[in-house]
């Protein structure tokens, strides 16, 4: 945990920061979690690989990135193009048991989330790779008097955008009003002359790019490394159940609260921090069973 000096003042605030970092934590987790909800909202199936396709594009990042903006942007082009590809090619293995039970659907999607962790492990090695990020970004600025880091800075105003493209895709786009479709009643789009079989396809297509996407980017953050995409798919977990399955706006509320639980919990409580996160989930569905939402909403 970094501690600074609030400029002007001698006294340590050791919350700011972390505060910071609980920001961009959790617009992490809600950018890698959309995709899990893009595919349980609408193609309901429960893909436990989420997590190794975020993996694919951390890996991605640490073999290509080399601290120039060019090797950013070709790992992200890179890492949005492979994930998305893993997800067709999950798409095509799930399409035998698509209408199945979830119960089938997390044993194939588990099966491959092994095949492809073990995969990556062998193709990158078994210890966690070094991440560079752009020279620019490697050094700090001052944030309400405080020194923070350039990159997590740069990446909380690159998802938040991503998050406002998200909610613009699904509200304001044929391709979105095809999702919200499916959702509400696929058997009439199916009469529309729309194969559900390709929405399914194309909704596990960008949940995979989504997945890389944040993979590339939030590797200087989470990852990569052996245990990053159970992490990554624990969190993703937490935060569509907590948010209420099917909606992007309690799931963007569910991450936020999980990165400041997760970030401030250190902070004020180290002792009790690994168990907070459990703690507040259990606290939650207590009071409110079905999540912060209960349907498909993108607002």
């Amino acid at each position: 945990m970094m501690v600074v000096v609030a400029a002007g003042t001698n006294r340590i605030d050791p919350y700011v920061i972390p505060a910071l970092d609980g920001v961009a934590y959790g617009l992490l987790v809600f950018v890698a979690a959309s995709g899990l909800v893009f595919c349980f909202g609408v193609a309901n199936i429960l893909n436990l690989a989420h997590g190794t396709l975020y993996a694919i594009g951390g890996y991605t990042a640490a073999a290509l990135l080399d601290g120039g903006w060019a090797s950013l942007a070709l790992a992200l082009a890179v890492g949005v193009l492979a994930a998305g590809a893993a997800g067709v090619l999950l798409a095509g293995l799930l399409t035998p048991v698509a209408t199945g039970n979830h119960l089938t659907q997390a044993l194939l999607t588990f099966g491959v989330a092994l095949a492809g962790g073990s995969l990556l492990v062998a193709g990158f090695g078994p210890d966690d790779p070094q991440v560079r990020v752009p020279a620019a970004l490697e050094g700090s600025v001052v944030v309400a008097g405080h020194r923070y880091a350039a990159y997590r800075l740069v990446f909380i105003v690159v998802a938040a955008a991503i998050a406002a493209a998200l909610y613009l895709v699904v509200r304001r786009t044929r391709a979105g009003m095809l999702v919200r479709a499916a959702v509400d009643d696929a058997e009439m789009v199916a009469c529309l002359g729309v194969s559900p079989g390709r929405i399914r396809a194309g909704v596990l297509a960008a949940a995979g790019a989504l997945a890389g996407a944040a993979g590339v980017l939030g590797a200087p953050i989470i990852g990569p490394g052996t245990d990053t995409a159970d992490t990554v798919l624990l969190l993703s977990l937490v935060v569509v159940v907590l948010g209420g399955l099917g909606s992007m706006a309690g799931t963007l509320l569910a991450a936020l609260a999980i990165g400041e639980i997760q970030t401030l919990g250190v902070a004020l409580l180290p002792s009790a921090a690994p168990f907070l996160l459990f703690a507040a989930m259990a606290a939650v569905l207590a009071v409110r069973a079905r999540g912060l939402a209960s349907r498909w909403r993108a607002t």
